[in-house]
């Protein structure tokens, strides 16, 4: 059973522990059952309006004899993320619990040309906050979100989360913050942080894509629960839990959890990608070695807005080598994510469906790049550098002996 499996639970609070202002079936009981068994809990909630002192007592009234150390809100991560970074000014749009839990950190909130702008939710947010985090960005202040839900649920129906705010601010500055909240793995990495390393943690939360999402960007099993299985497209997918429950109660049957961390991050987006095997007249295959990573690679590109994937690798082709091609045939289309999902310095990371196409030379002449490229050069396909990215001999391969058809992996 997963209660006896784990040493430390990662406890959602909305959906699983309690629903508005009502406690769930068994939950309290169960929670304090974890207890009894000396499990160790913290509870999570992306919410980043409360303290952790009004949630601490919001639990106590359920009755469960919870410590503030054992709360981990996305403000009070927020707070603590800016402390590490040794940030010690903000500007806020958000609660007045936000607010408190960044001054407990010692961090001044100010309008006077702050180091950062925090965004959460809050229900007096208006126009002129929104206008306000953006001219701070503008004037060169860091963008830090406490989390990206877009709604939660009320009785009324969906109500605006902080991620509706921080999506208007994002459109006006057109810049990507850094996301505290789940399903980013630093709010799960916080609730770990004093933690024995060889204790075992799961999460236990009701949404796939922040609970069972974060749990698996963090490395850790994630069980959900809900009133019904949540299937996801694919059994790779980071957002299948490892285990459903109807309700906490159900920690105590014979259920089990377990998740194989794969060797790839979950990507932010998935981008249509383009790539060339070029032969000259020798038959040797023309590689570039990139700026970027220093690695010889096949040249790449993407697939611009009303572009045909053809034109895509003939522009890309002009652009990084100079050279004028002929496309002959496609010969693989390849998307396996522990290939084709890159990690970006920005910290984004992009899965590629790469269509790879054989070409040949019609005209120019070789020139490098040296921004984005510091060496172009050709190869016998049977003698490639040591260096070269792992998936691309395979493509070459295929490219050679495309006689078949196009190869799909």
């Amino acid at each position: 059973m997963i209660a006896t499996q784990f040493d430390v639970f990662l406890i959602g609070l909305d959906g699983v522990l309690s629903s508005g202002d009502e406690v769930l079936s068994n939950a309290v009981t169960t929670v304090n059952r974890l207890y009894d068994q000396d499990k160790q809990i913290r509870f999570l909630t992306n919410d980043p309006r409360p303290t952790r002192d009004t949630i601490v007592t919001r639990l106590r009234d359920f009755g469960i004899e919870v410590t503030e150390t054992e709360i981990i809100t996305s403000a009070w991560a927020t707070a603590a993320f800016l402390d590490q970074q040794d940030i010690s000014t903000t500007a806020v749009v958000g609660s007045e619990g936000l607010r408190s839990e960044l001054r407990d950190a010692g961090i001044d909130i100010t309008e006077d040309a702050p180091e950062v702008v925090v965004v959460g939710a809050d229900e007096q947010t208006t126009y002129l906050d929104i206008q306000r985090a953006a001219r701070h960005i503008d004037q060169g202040a860091q963008f830090v979100a406490t989390n990206s839900d877009g709604a939660f649920s009320t009785p009324d129906g969906p109500a605006p989360g902080a991620g509706a705010i921080v999506r208007a601010v994002e459109a006006t500055v057109e810049t990507v913050p850094t996301v505290i909240g789940k399903p980013e793995p630093l709010m799960f990495e916080m609730a770990l942080d004093e933690i024995a390393a060889d204790q075992q943690a799961v999460v236990v939360g009701d949404n796939p894509a922040t609970d069972i999402l974060g749990a698996h960007r963090a490395g850790l099993p994630g069980v959900l629960v809900a009133d019904e299985q949540h299937t996801a497209p694919s059994d790779s997918d980071f957002r299948q839990p490892d285990a459903t429950i109807g309700t906490l109660a159900e920690l105590f049957t014979d259920v089990t959890a377990a998740w194989e961390s794969p060797q790839y991050s979950w990507p932010d987006e998935i981008r249509p990608g383009v790539g060339a095997v070029v032969v000259n007249e020798t038959d040797e295959v023309l590689l570039v070695r990139r700026a970027d990573n220093e690695r010889w690679a096949l040249p790449t590109g993407t697939v611009e807005r009303g572009e045909a994937v053809d034109e895509a690798i003939i522009r890309e082709m002009r652009e990084e080598t100079g050279l004028q091609i002929s496309v002959e045939q496609l010969t693989g289309v390849y998307s396996r994510p522990h290939q084709q999902v890159f990690s970006y310095p920005s910290g984004r990371a992009v899965h590629f469906i790469t269509n790879c196409f054989l070409c040949t030379i019609d005209a120019g002449t070789l020139e490098v790049d040296t921004d984005e490229v510091l060496e172009i050069n050709f190869f016998e396909s049977d003698d490639l550098p040591a260096d070269i990215l792992p998936m691309h001999p395979r493509w070459i391969v295929d490219a050679i002996e495309s006689g078949a058809g196009a190869a799909i992996r």
